[in-house]
């Protein structure tokens, strides 16, 4: 039998020895099968001490309540749900209550039958098809405003313009950064699969914020074609040293350096601090640090990688890195207009 750890102790009617008195709960690792799946989940019971010797005791003086029995399916169905990427029973609820929705109005903004959503946050696990409309609805709220709009008919008025006011509060507070993010996205459907084009790892936005932000906070002053060039060798350098990406974005020979595909789009994410400077004939991108982000997006080996190439390049002019990346052999065995893949970034340079 599995070991167990105690929880906590509680004072309620004993069924082993038939009295009321103070009970240890006690969780431990099990499995069971749901949906033909073996899956293991963490299982809760109860253990009296009052009754048995030391031998039997781990056997017969468990006993669980009709409460902790449902806790405990909950978790196994939970434990599911993470395995297959489904939005666990909590997770729907926060869902719901962002939206400040009950359950059945939930269910009616989706389309649903009246007792779906209390139904998964009680005990069914939802399809895929259904799993992918709570998250849309959960990223965006412009998604949101949608099914109001083809299912409003289902509300009252007061309440139809009440579920609208929120969906526009929360569109204002993040839907804003979803939207920003969806031109990236959709410049790297192509790259969606773990390759040497994208250092065998996805697109990471939360961690490219986080990158620029800090580089902006290292460097004296950040223009765009720095930036371009200095997420390059971050990323080349981290994958010669672990053999992957930090970012996952994948990069293009340009006259300039090596440029992220659908660098355009980087300079319009509502996480990146960045200023448009006119000059004569062109436009220049400044970048500066954004206080609102962390660093918890990045581990202890990014940023010793990110710490190299800030004290390397921190200073550097956009002529100084053209003529740095020319030198390098990713850069002298591509042509312009290629995807530099990042098996040549074994043969960078040293620092």
């Amino acid at each position: 039998m599995a070991k167990s750890a105690l929880v906590k102790t509680v004072h309620t009617d004993c069924p082993v020895c038939n009295t009321f008195h103070q009970v240890e709960e006690r969780a431990r690792m099990t499995s069971t099968t749901i949906k033909g799946e073996k899956v293991f989940y963490e299982e809760h019971f109860y253990s009296c001490k009052n009754s048995g010797s030391a031998s039997d005791r781990k056997e017969r003086n468990e006993f669980k309540t009709v409460a902790l029995d449902d806790a405990n399916l909950m978790s196994a169905r939970n434990a599911y749900r993470k395995a297959h990427n489904l939005f666990t029973s909590d997770e729907i609820v926060t869902v719901r209550e962002n939206y400040g929705l009950t359950q059945v109005e939930l269910a009616k903004l989706l389309g649903w039958g009246e007792a779906t959503i209390a139904r998964y946050e009680s005990k069914a696990i939802q399809d895929e098809a259904y799993d992918t409309m709570l998250r849309l609805i959960k990223e965006n709220p412009l998604m949101a405003i949608q099914f109001l709009d083809k299912n409003g008919d289902k509300f009252q008025g007061p309440k139809r313009m009440q579920i609208r006011t929120k969906m526009i509060e929360k569109l204002d507070t993040y839907g804003k950064e979803y939207l920003s993010r969806q031109p990236l996205v959709s410049a790297y459907v192509k790259f969606s699969i773990p390759s040497d084009y994208n250092g065998y790892k996805l697109l990471d936005i939360n961690k490219i914020e986080s990158m620029i932000s800090y580089y902006a906070e290292q460097a004296s002053e950040l223009y765009k074609v720095q930036l371009m060039n200095m997420l390059w060798y971050a990323d080349a350098l981290f994958y010669k040293t672990y053999n992957n990406s930090m970012t996952g974005l994948a990069y293009r020979h340009e006259r300039l350096g090596a440029f992220p595909i659908g660098h355009q789009s980087l300079t319009q994410l509502k996480n990146v601090n960045v200023q448009a400077e006119e000059e004569y004939e062109y436009t220049k991108y400044h970048f500066y640090p954004n206080t609102a982000l962390d660093r918890s997006e990045l581990s202890k080996n990014e940023m010793v990688i990110l710490d190299t190439v800030a004290a390397k390049f921190r200073n550097y002019s956009a002529s100084d890195f053209v003529d740095s990346i020319q030198e390098e052999a990713a850069f002298q065995q591509t042509n312009r207009g290629d995807i530099i893949p990042y098996s040549m970034a074994k043969k960078i340079r040293a620092f």
